[in-house]
């Protein structure tokens, strides 16, 4: 049962692994969403760009996520503001919520075929509580001007094809695409603007020699005054102290059969993405094949099979009964990059060198508007700037991280089972 998004992209055009000695104005590590569109764009700017990725272009979770293209930060738009002030957090509120339109404008200028769709995305509750947290986030929304809609009753049901759910919220900025067509087109675009990307090249040690940073592999070693790290979820040691920085969070996905259409008409039929906003979330949307693609939190490892995660199954199922005979062609899972705060986090713990990792989930937008906004930071440090750099600081207890996650995963389904 390998990932589905293998068997349904175009071939990759393979970047060839670094061999020798090379130099460049700025070194990327990760070709991931945030390290490609880094790329992208710095090369558009007329930078000399080397990118440095361990396994292939979207190979982690940039090519094996839910597809969805979400708006805004975790948090709610209030909250940001309230932590960073109203100049700081509002700059932050708008580049988080106006991340998708980034992203659909980007497919469409490079003209990448990834089955994007603007159908909007739905955050639904499932108790009276949070429906209650949901309509305070609508009215901070639509007081910022977001073209958001509160669905209930008769409505909600239509709009998602099971009665689960007590209220939801249309943002019709938002939806879906295919990530590892899009990872790959980005990829492509990249190179035709002139960056030059290294697959299967593991950076193995960064050091500082006058005003250059090395950073080399097992075959060869690149020299750059400027260096990003963007290895999010599958953060090493490559930068001391970084990887205890975040906790690697492991979803799962499933794939359908394509549906037949008197089944997939019911399903989502305006074809929004949906995710739910309790403690332990399950989100899932019908792709261009009609196959629904339904994820959630998987076991503490990577699944290939979809009977590691029957409760994700057994849950699709009870929101949607008809589908009981469904056929489950694929499964596969990965590594997230959640932060303490639930807010990406940018670091300059040294002169040249920039770290972004952290998207708690929300990676497809906001990876690709950080790696723009991360290009015009370090092309031009005077270029304002529209998220917080912070320090690097440590999870405290981070090597006992599996333990703390299953505890966290506790909680939280017991805080939904009771309706908080």
């Amino acid at each position: 049962m390998p990932n589905l998004y293998h068997e349904t992209a175009e071939p990759a055009a393979a970047g060839p692994p670094l061999r020798g000695d090379g130099r460049a104005d700025v070194i990327i590590v990760g070709g991931g969403i945030t390290g490609l569109s880094a790329a992208l764009h710095l090369a558009e700017a007329g930078r000399q760009v080397a990118l440095l990725e361990a396994h292939t272009v979207g190979w982690g979770a940039s090519g094996r996520n839910g597809g969805q293209v979400n708006p805004g930060l975790k948090l709610d738009p209030d909250e940001v503001e309230r932590r960073y002030g109203a100049d700081l957090g509002g700059r932050m509120n708008t580049l988080a919520g106006n991340a998708p339109g980034f992203v659909f404008d980007l497919v469409q200028r490079l003209r990448i075929d990834c089955q994007a769709r603007r159908n909007g995305t739905l955050r639904a509750a499932s108790s009276a509580h949070q429906a209650q947290r949901l309509r305070a986030t609508a009215a901070q929304l639509a007081r910022r001007g977001a073209p958001v809609e509160l669905l209930e009753g008769a409505a909600l049901a239509r709009a998602t094809g099971t009665p689960h759910y007590t209220l939801a919220l249309l943002d019709r900025r938002g939806g879906d695409l295919h990530p590892l067509r899009y990872a790959r087109g980005l990829a492509v675009a990249a190179r035709a603007a002139g960056a030059t990307l290294h697959e299967n090249s593991r950076a193995l040690s960064l050091r500082r020699a006058g005003e250059l940073w090395h950073v080399s592999t097992a075959n060869g070693a690149l020299a750059a005054p400027s260096v990003l790290l963007a290895t999010n979820g599958y953060t090493d040691d490559l930068w001391p102290s970084l990887r205890r920085t975040i906790v690697p969070v492991f979803g799962a996905i499933a794939a359908s059969a394509p549906m037949p259409e008197s089944l997939a008409r019911d399903i989502l039929p305006a074809r929004s993405v949906l995710y739910e906003i309790g403690a332990i979330t399950h989100y899932y949307r019908i792709d261009a094949g009609q196959r629904l693609l339904f994820g959630g939190r998987g076991p503490m490892r990577e699944v290939s099979d979809a009977g590691a995660i029957k409760h994700l199954l057994a849950y699709a199922r009870r929101l949607f009964p008809a589908i009981e005979r469904l056929e489950w062609t694929h499964a596969w899972g990965g590594q997230l990059a959640m932060t303490t705060d639930h807010y990406p986090h940018v670091h300059e713990p040294q002169e040249g060198v920039t770290i972004c990792l952290g998207y708690n989930g929300r990676g497809v937008a906001m990876a690709t508007v950080m790696g723009a906004a991360l290009a015009a930071r370090i092309a031009d440090r005077s270029v304002r700037f529209d998220m917080p750099i912070s320090a690097l600081r440590g999870i405290p207890l981070h090597a006992f991280w599996r333990t703390g996650v299953r505890a966290a995963i506790m909680r939280g389904r017991l805080s939904d089972w009771l309706g908080r």
